[in-house]
């Protein structure tokens, strides 16, 4: 159970199914751009997640996080990349996004820079994501800055990372999810789910060793809007194996974005039977209108009892 006392974490503890979604901030610095993602997003959703950085150069996530707390959006999770920051902006970041009332930090190492982000960037990775995680829950829980110098208040934060349910063997893949839930880990939200049988495997071995109720697991899921985009994907395995099945079902529709959310729609309402699964998560790659879709073909209303 989380400590904090915002919006998020009571839905978290409610017991009910949690949906969040992503937003990628823009590419250039276009304020307009957040207003017109968050009035597309469904209003009732229980946070946007910003991303930060996962893919080329954007607006910051503290920014784009501000931008839609200023749209009305009550709870609003700032991922932060450990990759581009030492350990001095990460914990001032986080006090800013703290004083700006965001939900929480999700707690990010970021992919090598040398992929298609920018090569000729130097990575910082002063504090590895596990190390991250445990400095800001002193931080949150005792007041506790860099070198044990106190706080003049503590940041009402929670704290989220990433879970890759098919690294394997499993032993080590546990015991990566021990090292976050130890250095005190809130929330997890996984890779994107394309393989069920092997997300199910993962599922059942955390559900074995109790970790599920020491931490909320939230599931990702992605629409697919076009075929290159889905072999890209594949290619690539960042987001998690996609089965050839699944490419071909995209290649054989007469309209590859409906069939994308048919996917991920048939996946979430799998995911949301599973015993452990706490919330859903909709990655949308910059389309908002995804989001809505795969919610109402899901049936898994935000807020209500799904």
């Amino acid at each position: 159970m989380t400590t904090q006392t915002n919006d998020f974490a009571r839905a978290l503890n409610s017991g009910r199914l949690v949906v969040t979604a992503e937003c990628l901030p823009p590419r250039g610095s276009d304020a307009a751009y957040i207003a017109d993602f968050s009035d597309r997003l469904p209003s009732n959703l229980d946070a946007v997640v910003v991303a930060d950085n996962p893919d080329t150069i954007r607006s910051s996530s503290i920014s784009a996080a501000s931008l839609l707390k200023r749209q009305g959006r009550n709870n609003v999770i700032m991922a932060m990349t450990t990759r581009d920051r030492n350990r001095i902006a990460l914990m001032s970041d986080a006090l800013g996004a703290a004083a700006l009332d965001i939900s929480a930090i999700l707690c990010v190492a970021g992919n090598h820079q040398s992929i298609s982000i920018c090569p000729q960037a130097a990575a910082a990775n002063d504090l590895d994501s596990v190390q991250f995680i445990h400095a800001l829950k002193d931080m949150i829980l005792h007041g506790a800055g860099l070198g044990g110098n106190k706080l003049s208040s503590k940041p009402e934060l929670l704290v989220g990372a990433l879970a890759q349910p098919y690294l394997r063997p499993m032993e080590l893949n546990l015991l990566h999810v021990r090292k976050k839930i130890s250095a005190g880990a809130d929330f997890l939200l996984t890779q994107a789910v394309f393989d069920i049988e092997g997300f199910e495997l993962w599922l059942e071995a955390v559900r074995e060793a109790g970790l599920d109720k020491r931490v909320a697991i939230i599931p990702c899921v992605m629409p697919i809007a076009d075929l290159n985009k889905a072999r890209d994907l594949q290619r690539i395995g960042t987001y998690g194996p996609i089965p050839d099945a699944v490419i071909a079902r995209v290649e054989k529709a007469p309209d590859a974005a409906e069939e994308g959310i048919a996917i991920a729609s048939e996946i979430a309402v799998k995911l949301k039977a599973m015993p452990g699964v706490r919330g859903i998560h909709i990655l949308n790659a910059e389309l908002a209108s995804l989001v809505a879709a795969v919610i109402k073909r899901a049936g898994i209303d935000p807020g209500g009892d799904a």
